[in-house]
């Protein structure tokens, strides 16, 4: 072979010319630039007052991260155990471990909320992390699975900014968070290659124990992704996999080793840790299925997106809302790569398995539940490893082999047609070679002619098309209030001594304190608060969201619904000095409030005194 064509093993194309090399650096740099300013476009309505703008879709799970950062920060300034907060749920704490802590990006940041406070970081890090993803997947599309650049940029792009991933940055960067597993999904595969076992086990093992810091479901959805693709390879190539399968399995278990020895204490302590749980109550996610019309449905925050069809058939996350242009390209570029590529087979299968699992229990069809069985009806919600997934984050899985696909289509198009050209199925990792992969003939693609010129810029368009409608929207946002300036200016410092903890009112929740949860996150927990918003166990152990409500808490959440103070008894009274006692209170606050009227009112009539009016919050002081 020509020197000058040949790659390294699971390479790029390589050539001696300097020129050539900076061209490739050149796209490749263009490609990384383009994907950032997406991200900016992205969180655009937060830049607006980064201060005081939250997620219109999911304040509450917005304001939990902003938390999530400051204890990043917190547990770094003070040396404190990350595993674990006794700053949230005081005096119980809360298990970090076992929510989804991400403590592999808040530790990295805390300089940053240190610096500028948790909201300059969130916007910060889910612009990056969308970039981030996209620029990983441009690397893997572009080193070892399409020669044209403009597949991998439209791949990776795909990738980073998807449907479902952008539907997910509505509040819940975590999902945002998948830069490591295109990288993950390279090693799992190079670890075939001869005499390298040991090198990409260790690597292998590094990053996945990285990413169980980041998000453990999407790296179990990666793994079973990888465990489908390897299962298919074999059955496709059972000679090439068994001279493979050795180096594979010695790599997967040092891989597996390190990995073990790296994070076995943090998942340890996530599952017999203080306050850990198991499942979550009900089985609360186990009938979030996908529903079938949602493949063919443009999603919510992109340019062909409607709000109102949530109205029908969003009761759940948009992980599969594809869009019916990007399902009848990838259908038809399936169907004509499907004899000429392992790979679009490979991709073909991984595609069509994982949206069948996200379908759920029951069969839906345009918001209608059908009396059909879906997939999940036969998955006990308490499996282990399951029983805290949601049937249609499976989906998730579907969405990265459609970007594949498409980088694949795309560089079926753009070599279609050349002087003697042939259309090469696209390298893996273990090719050394940039021809066909091993044992696969290249098919001779037809000449150009009078009646084939057309082929390229239909192609072309036929992509763009498909995929131009899904380009993202920047990401709703709306107002919120700062914490009041007797928080923010630490005037409460005077009131709450050490081993004491500021009751803010409401107490907060996953419901109705979104604002007082704020309290905490944007001090970065210079005091402790009561219950809050996190999975933790209930009465039998259960996961369930929040702590188990106390009466005074219910009673504040009762009179915040109904905006009238109930008639009090002295057991009411009796209850909420119990549970001031219980939570170590110092002093009880309320700011401003679209009740603040009635919960004055019920707070003074539960304490038996009138409130102080100190700065602009009221107070109650809290005796022993």
């Amino acid at each position: 072979m020509n020197a000058k064509t040949r790659s390294a093993p699971g390479g790029p194309d390589t050539t001696d010319s300097p020129r050539r090399l900076r061209r490739l650096n050149r796209a490749d740099t263009l490609a990384i630039g383009a994907y950032v300013l997406l991200g900016v476009f992205v969180c655009l309505n937060y830049w607006v007052d980064v201060q005081q703008r939250v997620s219109s879709h999911l304040p509450t799970d917005h304001s939990w991260f902003e938390w999530l950062f400051s204890h990043g920060a917190y547990s770094l300034r003070n040396l404190e155990n990350p595993l674990f907060s006794s700053r949230q749920n005081a005096p119980d704490g809360v298990n970090m471990m076992a929510n989804t802590s991400m403590l592999g990006v808040t530790l990295p940041l805390a300089p940053v909320t240190w610096l500028f406070g948790p909201q300059v970081t969130y916007a910060l890090y889910l612009g990056g992390a969308l970039a981030a993803t996209a620029g990983t997947s441009y690397w893997m599309l572009s080193r070892y699975l399409v020669r044209s650049r403009m597949g991998a940029f439209i791949g990776g792009a795909f990738l980073g900014f998807a449907p479902g991933v952008v539907h997910h940055a509505n509040g819940q960067p975590n999902f945002v968070s998948n830069f490591l597993l295109p990288l993950i999904f390279v090693r799992v595969l190079r670890l075939g290659e001869p005499g390298r076992w040991r090198r990409n086990g260790i690597v292998l093992g590094l990053l996945v124990a990285y990413q169980v810091f980041i998000n453990e479901e999407m790296l179990l959805l990666t793994a079973l992704a990888c465990l489908v693709v390897v299962v298919a390879y074999a059955v496709q190539r059972p000679a090439e996999a068994r001279a493979r399968a050795g180096t594979f399995l010695a790599g997967l278990g040092t891989g597996g080793a390190l990995t073990l020895l790296l994070t076995g204490y943090a998942i340890w302590f996530q599952f017999n840790g203080p306050q850990s749980s198991r499942g979550l109550q009900d089985g609360v996610f186990h009938s979030w299925g996908e529903d079938l019309a949602a493949f063919v449905t443009f999603p919510r925050d992109t340019l062909a997106g409607d709000p109102a069809v949530e109205q029908t058939i969003g009761l759940t996350e948009q992980n599969s809302w594809f869009g019916w242009p990007v399902v009848v390209v990838s259908v038809l570029a399936l169907v004509l790569l499907w004899r000429r590529s392992l790979t679009a087979r490979i991709l073909g299968i991984v595609a069509v398995l994982f949206a069948f699992l996200s379908l759920g229990p029951r069969l839906r069809v345009g918001g209608t539940v059908t009396e059909i069985p879906g997939p999940w009806e036969y998955i006990p919600s308490s499996m282990p490893l399951v029983e805290m997934m949601m049937p249609t984050r499976l989906a998730l899985v579907t969405t990265g082999a459609l970007g594949v696909l498409l980088a694949l289509a795309w560089e079926a198009v753009s070599r279609h047609g050349g002087p003697g050209a042939a259309v090469p199925a696209p390298r893996t990792p273990q090719d050394d070679s940039t021809g066909p992969e091993a044992g696969e003939a290249a098919e001779p693609a037809p000449a150009d002619g009078p009646r084939r010129r057309w082929v390229r810029p239909v192609g072309f368009a036929a992509i763009a098309l498909a995929v131009l409608p899904l380009f993202p929207r920047p990401l709703p946002a709306e107002h919120i209030d700062l914490p009041p300036r007797f928080i923010m200016s630490g005037a409460w410092q005077e009131y709450v001594p050490d081993g004491r903890t500021l009751v803010p009112v409401p107490i907060p929740s996953n419901v109705h304190g979104l604002t007082t949860l704020r309290w905490s996150a944007l001090t970065q927990h210079e005091f402790p608060i009561p219950a809050g918003y996190f999975i933790g166990p209930g009465l039998e152990n259960e996961g369930m969201f929040g702590a188990p409500n106390r009466p005074t808490s219910t009673l504040i959440y009762a009179t915040m619904d109904s905006g009238e103070v109930p008639e009090l008894t002295d057991e009411n009274r009796r209850q909420a000095a119990e549970d001031l006692r219980y939570w170590k209170a110092s002093v009880v606050v309320l700011g401003e409030h679209p009740r603040e009227a009635v919960l004055r009112d019920l707070m003074a009539n539960l304490l038996g005194a009138p409130p102080q009016r100190v700065d602009d919050v009221w107070l109650w002081e809290v005796s022993d």
